[in-house]
């Protein structure tokens, strides 16, 4: 215990060096390294010199620990609050974890093997790699999955402990809600990319390993609002632990999917039975381990706050229900064809149709359900006085419907719906905000809503952002128009009330590949409203062309154009896309992501603030 805090923080300065020093051999193009060969090139810019050291396996592992090592630290440097047992266990387990990477790394991905004879020159990083998006994506992913290895830490730290209570709640919601964030932003950021870099035109394909981030997303969700009934009720303890223990479980799903080849994936970052079979070990070792302990120790977790069948904590109970499974759908949508194949030797693809038909409805209840819970008193309420409250954002919400449904011609429901549950939540947030501020003028609630705690705040946002997220996937799934065909120079052409006209075709040379672009100008009526350049490139080293779209972003739409290859009898094949509501997907998601920095930032919710507590406690001098 005496050694632990210095220990951790040890680690995590000598496994920050050993990034150092593979990142100085990226930036200098140490080729004698073969990692460095392999995935960078003396040609290619510096930003992506220093982004290939995690855009490939090992060293996207060697982050991994870091961020590890970090978490550990940042426990044992603002953890002073913490009970010194509960403390010294919570780094037990972290440095366990970090252990298992660090052998995982050793002995099958080291990143600092060197080659005998170097080459002049590299192999280029992967060309679909060397993009600003791909460059922050990986480690705000990271930082999201190995967040949830501290829940994991505190949740058996705890059954060892045998000590589940409000304290406990209140010590593990900053972690949980700093992975969130991280996840949050990490699947956002490779969303966006997916959306402008592959050419393709969608934002989701629920490719395996896509799903591998959404499934431990939507658990840690579910543990977030887990922890704070037991923060303020002291109950749903048993589902809290589960939820922690599996949260980092789904994380390490990922890692396996990702890096074992089992599934494939564009994501992928390596296809080695070994590499997988090493990662299955470590993963049954702490799920096993874990769920066993949680079993062992179910005695220690009995709850002490009741409450009635109508009350917020029931909410979260139903919004913790409702995630839970949408995670399982998920899961067994993306591990079905691996299972078919080990048992029933058929080769199966589980695509998009399945996942929108599975995931879709849970998702919408959810919807329905976030605001009534939001206004929901804590162990015994009314639902019929907090609908009352929500009457005016529910009566914009069907307004919305209606006019959408009246606007679109009678099609289908999927645009319509989505609005009306945007609307929903964003109206119900600002409801809830409002309720808040007690009686009185309109003023003076006013001015007490800007006194609001950042939590408050913080709840709001983030369940205002689902909504723009909701309206947005919703707007591009049912509205969205797609034109494909060949275009000579001069020509031109109507795409959903807009005018598009060739004008150029010409070629470049970027720093280490060569370019193809397109000049696309873009009009409506009678005015222009841009140009729009579309490229087709291609590098040489890795011999790979790319696509890169050219998009016209605006608030309530995009206008989306690609250029592909020269056509035997002249002119160009061009695809482009209308798409309302896109950029509500990832403004959407920046909105939750800020709403769970705000509820972060509020001093109650700190890791130090019960230790302030207690200091001004005993400062105040005795009667």
């Amino acid at each position: 215990m005496a050694v632990g805090d210095t220990a951790a923080g040890l680690q995590f300065w000598m496994i920050a060096v050993a990034f150092a020093a593979l990142m100085h051999g990226f930036v200098t193009s140490d080729f004698s390294l073969r990692l460095v060969t392999l995935n960078s090139h003396s040609a290619k810019p510096m930003l992506y010199k220093i982004t290939g050291v995690w855009g490939n396996h090992e060293g996207s592992m060697l982050l991994w620990v870091l961020i590890v090592a970090l978490f550990g630290a940042c426990a044992a440097w603002f953890g002073g609050n913490l009970p010194p047992s509960l403390r010294a266990r919570v780094l037990a387990v972290q440095g366990m974890i970090g252990a298992a990477f660090m052998a995982f790394i050793i002995f099958t991905s080291n990143p600092f093997l060197r080659l005998a004879m170097p080459p002049l020159d590299g192999q280029d990083l992967n060309p679909l790699l060397q993009d600003p998006g791909l460059a922050f994506h990986p480690p705000f992913l990271y930082a999201g999955y190995v967040g949830l290895s501290m829940t994991f830490s505190f949740a058996i730290a705890a059954l060892i402990e045998g000590r589940v209570d409000a304290a406990w709640g209140r010590w593990v919601r900053p972690y949980t809600l700093a992975a969130w964030i991280f996840l949050t932003i990490g699947i956002a950021l490779g969303s966006w990319w997916a959306y402008y870099e592959l050419g393709w035109g969608g934002f989701w394909f629920w490719d395996p390993v896509e799903n591998a981030s959404f499934m431990p997303w939507l658990i840690s969700a579910a543990l977030l609002h887990s922890a704070i009934v037991v923060e303020k009720r002291e109950s749903l303890k048993s589902w809290t632990i589960l939820l922690a223990i599996i949260a980092f479980g789904f994380s390490m799903i990922g890692a396996f999917i990702t890096r074992s080849g089992v599934l494939t994936s564009v994501h992928a970052f390596a296809n080695d039975p070994e590499r997988g079979i090493f990662l299955l070990g470590i993963t049954a070792v702490f799920m096993m381990g874990g769920l066993t302990m949680f079993a062992a120790r179910a005695n220690v977790m009995q709850a002490r706050g009741v409450f009635s069948l109508s009350s917020r904590e029931s909410m979260l109970l139903v919004n913790n229900v409702l995630l839970g499974v949408a995670a399982f759908v998920v899961f067994v949508g993306t591990i079905w064809p691996l299972v078919s194949e080990l048992f029933f030797d058929r080769k199966l693809s589980v695509g998009a149709p399945f996942f929108d038909k599975a995931f879709t409805p849970f998702m919408i209840v959810l919807g329905l359900a976030l605001p009534i819970g939001a206004m929901m008193p804590w162990k015994r309420g009314q639902m019929p006085r907090a609908l009352r409250k929500l009457a005016p954002a529910g009566a914009l919400a069907i307004a919305v419907l209606g006019l959408a449904w009246t606007l679109q011609g009678g099609r289908s429901l999927l645009g319509p719906v989505g609005l009306m549950l945007g609307v929903w939540l964003v109206a119900g947030s600002a409801t809830d905000l409002w309720f808040r501020t007690g009686a009185g003028k309109i003023a003076q609630r006013a001015g007490r809503l800007m006194r609001l705690p950042r939590a408050d705040w913080g709840k709001a946002v983030a369940h205002a952002g689902l909504g723009v997220t909701m309206a947005g996937v919703a707007g591009v799934l049912a509205w969205q128009t797609e034109d494909i065909r060949v275009v000579d120079i001069g020509d031109s052409f109507d795409l959903s009330g807009y005018t598009m006209t060739l004008t150029d075709v010409r070629r470049e040379n970027g720093p280490n590949y060569g370019a193809t672009i397109a000049d696309v100008v873009l009009s409506k009526g009678d005015r222009q409203i841009a140009t729009m350049h579309p490229e087709k490139r291609y590098y040489p080293v890795a011999d790979m062309p790319t696509t890169e779209a050219a998009i016209n972003i605006g608030f309530l739409r995009d206008v989306y154009v690609v250029i592909g290859d020269p056509q035997e009898g002249g002119g160009w094949a061009m695809r482009s896309y209308y798409k309302p509501l896109a950029d509500w997907i990832w403004g959407g998601a920046l909105l939750m992501a800020f709403g769970g920095a705000l509820s972060l930032s509020d001093r109650r919710y700190r890791v130090a603030a019960g230790a302030r507590r207690q200091v001004a406690t005993a400062k105040v001098p005795a009667e």
